[in-house]
């Protein structure tokens, strides 16, 4: 069982930036599939971006694509959210996720992902 810890969430002013981290506890993620997802107010979850468990491979949502960057430290068990140019709309609960994989593909739906984290709220300001 792999527990997982976001941070880094806050207040920023658009065209601001963030990173995130997701700390892994209990397994070391070199097996693990990573995703980040976002939850704002009165939506649902929805995917923002995945990473494969090499980290070579990545994959994006549209409106994130050039502004965001997943990328993942498997020594210290940690996957990151680079987030930059944030607009108003990126506001939401974002939440970390991972599946145990033995492949080398990215994974996009919440169904997909077996262990989460609690979120970290990020909001941005006009």
């Amino acid at each position: 069982q792999v527990q997982l810890v976001e941070s880094g969430g806050g207040l920023v002013q658009a065209g601001g930036s963030l990173r995130l981290s997701c700390a892994a506890s209990g397994r070391t993620i070199g097996n693990y599939a990573m995703g980040w997802f976002r939850q704002a107010p009165g939506k649902e979850r929805e995917f923002v971006a995945a990473i494969d468990r090499s980290g070579r491979n990545t994959y994006y949502t549209d409106s994130v694509k050039g502004r965001f960057t997943i990328y993942r430290d498997n020594a210290k068990n940690t996957v990151y959210l680079q987030m930059n140019s944030l607009k108003p709309e990126d506001t939401a609960i974002y939440y970390c996720a991972a599946r145990w994989d033995q492949t080398m593909g990215v994974r996009i739906r919440l169904d997909e992902y077996a262990y989460w984290g609690q979120g970290t709220q990020v909001t941005v300001s006009s």
